[in-house]
């Protein structure tokens, strides 16, 4: 990986982990269905642009039910998810839950494609899972309540990212990564339009929350689609996944900086441990061990 694309590495955890200060700042004001609406609409438009200018439509056809299907799981659903549960829980702790996503990608793989499931892998996301755990168990009550329910809301937009990905992984193998982004972000907006207009905010949002809404969509959406497929046609899908490691830094850096949110040791820890599980559930960090031996294996 040479200079540049360590830059744009970087840079793209810088623009994810401000996704989560942003929405933070708008939820409240936009709520949880217009704000993603016009997130995915303005990012929807810049991508199409770029596709087009490209002359990438013919990539989508015969492949818009599975991006509808991609769109739904890995764009409305989890960005839903999140800008709900921001609303109760600190960017930083959403930022930290969400390295999260390539453990339960690994588990879908391993469920439904009957990926192989290593011991290393295995390990990977007990260690994983155990973050979590550190992460979320002061804030869960057994009573439930609406930080209990904001925690399960970022689980399940992390799970909905893994069932996204392996989605698109065994149906949308061959078409462009670009026509992939910009396929699904235009299904996304179709779905959650008739919700936006239904729960469209009755109180004209700020021109703050007006701002930050056009940052996430044209940064943390279409600009970040362009980074992220960049690199992967770069340097691989492998090393360009690391970006996971960075979203956490910068989404509890932004929001102590900008929300004035506080970074506790156990936040720390508790990213450190997901962080450390997902390198090794995803194969990016070797133990001094290695083990051939399937735990269980696949097809």
């Amino acid at each position: 990986m040479n200079t540049r694309d360590r830059f744009d590495l970087v840079l793209l955890g810088v623009i994810w982990g401000a996704s989560f200060l942003f929405t933070r700042i708008t939820a409240p004001e936009f709520g949880a269905f217009a704000l993603v609406e016009i997130r995915l609409a303005i990012g929807a438009a810049i991508l199409t642009g770029l596709l087009a200018a490209r002359g990438g439509f013919g990539e989508l056809r015969g492949a818009w039910t599975p991006a509808l299907i991609v769109g739904f799981f890995n764009s409305a659903l989890p960005f839903a998810l999140f800008a709900y549960a921001l609303v109760f829980i600190t960017a930083g702790t959403a930022a930290v839950i969400n390295a999260t996503t390539p453990l339960f990608g690994a588990l879908v793989a391993y469920i439904w494609l009957n990926d192989r499931m290593t011991v290393m892998r295995a390990v990977g996301l007990a260690v994983g899972f155990c973050g979590v755990v550190l992460s979320a168990w002061d804030k869960i009550s057994l009573s439930g309540g609406s930080t209990t329910l904001a925690i399960f809301a970022t689980l399940g937009a992390s799970l909905s990212y893994g069932v996204g990905v392996n989605y698109a992984k065994r149906r949308l193998t061959g078409v462009a990564p670009l026509a992939q982004a910009t396929g699904s972000n235009i299904a996304a907006a179709l779905l959650l339009l008739p919700l936006a207009l239904t729960h469209w905010p009755s109180t004209s949002p700020t021109l703050k929350g007006w701002l930050c809404v056009a940052a996430l969509g044209i940064f943390c959406t279409a600009l970040a689609y362009v980074l992220y497929f960049r690199l992967i046609t770069r340097v691989g899908p492998a090393k360009a996944t690391t970006v996971t490691y960075l979203i956490p830094v910068f989404g509890m850096l932004w929001g102590y900086l900008f929300l004035h949110e506080g970074v506790t040791p156990q936040m720390l820890t508790a990213c450190a441990v997901i962080v450390f599980g997902t390198a090794l559930a995803t194969g990016n960090l070797k133990l001094p061990w290695r083990s051939r031996d399937r735990v269980t294996s696949g097809a």
